[in-house]
């Protein structure tokens, strides 16, 4: 570590050395423009024309007429950004290029778009949403060729699947319990593999990664905030869900519910905002790294490759492990917050028990007190 450190010291004041005549530059635009009002006539056919005679229009990048190259910020906000554009290697332009463009909106033939009384609906996929959908297929894909290996005997795709889900099936239990737990496990299954999967996907070249836009987290958070409501009002009634609402504050205490109820209420959106936040974040981080230590090598200095790649190289291989985590925490977490809600009514009859244990132990030494029991007589 001490010796990249220092290696990637050295490439940054080399290349703070290296660009000598960049402070000289901006006067040849000076020059251009001054010759240009001594000889306006001379250099009317000279100026750099747009595809009409028109000059390009300003933020256009280079390659597509304009002269304007997008920055570093720009580039990383452009890779992980959503957008109706997708850069695919292929043949385009009369050759083979490496960022061919697929304007899905054109793709699509205009947009799929839909007007329901005044309000107009677009359905038009994004590429998050091409993610998505290819994510949803190679799942498909896998677990059907897997169900179509099951035997006795587990092997191959088929045993990698079963391990998963035995995975899966053990966090369920461990946060819901025995009883409940198989109920929840096919959701449960379903959340990590299509995690996974989209996290999985993110990290192959020319791919995106849907987790991180913060609209696909959302929407996943709210899928277990549903079932997380279901669980609890099936479990507690009615009426129980509502009087866990004010905290497990008696009647007598009333005058305290104006503020259990609030703080109760707010606390069933905490929960799907840390999912939310949590997947989220981690997912965009890592990406921002990765393209922010290969952008050393444009930004400062070509003499700073050795050290950025080497680092982009072990963040990716953390990003690996970070996929795999980030959709077991989110099971785990899914998970734990079925179980909370399960367990207010579980907690009610576990405390009878205790009680009935209680009394049956009072009546046992009671009756060895008396020597009722066999062998006392």
């Amino acid at each position: 570590m001490t010796l990249a450190s220092v290696a990637l010291v050295l490439g940054l004041a080399l290349g703070q050395h290296a660009p000598a005549a960049d402070p000289h530059a901006p006067a040849a635009p000076a020059a251009a423009d001054a010759h240009a009002h001594e000889h306006p006539t001379a250099d009317a056919h000279v100026a750099v024309p747009g595809a009409h005679g028109e000059a390009a229009p300003h933020g256009e990048a280079a390659g597509h007429g304009g002269g304007h190259q997008a920055t570093l910020p720009e580039t990383m906000m452009h890779h992980v950004a959503n957008g109706s554009v997708m850069e695919l290697p292929g043949f385009c332009d009369g050759g083979f290029k490496w960022n061919c463009e697929i304007d899905l909106v054109k793709a699509t033939h205009g947009g799929w778009k839909f007007q329901v009384g005044k309000t107009t609906i677009d359905m038009t996929p994004s590429k998050h949403v091409v993610m998505m959908l290819l994510s949803a297929l190679i799942l498909t894909v896998l677990l059907v060729v897997a169900a179509s290996k099951r035997s006795l005997v587990p092997r191959g795709l088929y045993n990698f699947v079963e391990l998963l889900v035995e995975f899966v099936r053990g966090i369920a239990i461990a946060n819901i319990g025995k009883k409940d737990a198989d109920r929840f496990v096919p959701y449960l299954c379903a959340a990590f593999f299509f995690v996974l999967t989209m996290n999985l996907l993110g990290l192959v070249p020319f791919m995106a990664t849907a987790t991180a836009n913060i609209s696909v987290t959302v929407v996943l958070a709210l899928f277990t905030f549903f079932v997380t409501q279901y669980a609890a009002i099936k479990s507690m009634g009615i009426g129980g869900y509502m009087a866990h609402m004010t905290g497990g504050v008696p009647k007598a205490l009333w005058w305290l519910w104006p503020i259990m109820i609030p703080v109760e209420f707010l606390g069933l959106f905490t929960k799907p905002f840390a999912l939310t936040i949590r997947l989220f974040a981690n997912m965009v981080a890592g990406h921002f790294v990765i393209l922010a230590l290969l952008g050393l090598i444009f930004a400062v200095s070509f003499w700073v490759f050795p050290v950025s790649v080497a680092l982009a190289l072990g963040i990716f291989m953390l990003e690996l492990f970070v996929a795999f985590v980030q959709a077991y925490i989110f099971t785990m977490l899914s998970a734990l917050f079925i179980g909370a809600g399960l367990q207010h009514h579980g907690h009610d009859e576990h405390h009878d028990d205790d009680h009935g244990h209680a009394g049956h132990g009072e009546a046992d030494h009671v009756s060895h007190a008396a020597g009722k029991v066999p062998g006392h007589g």
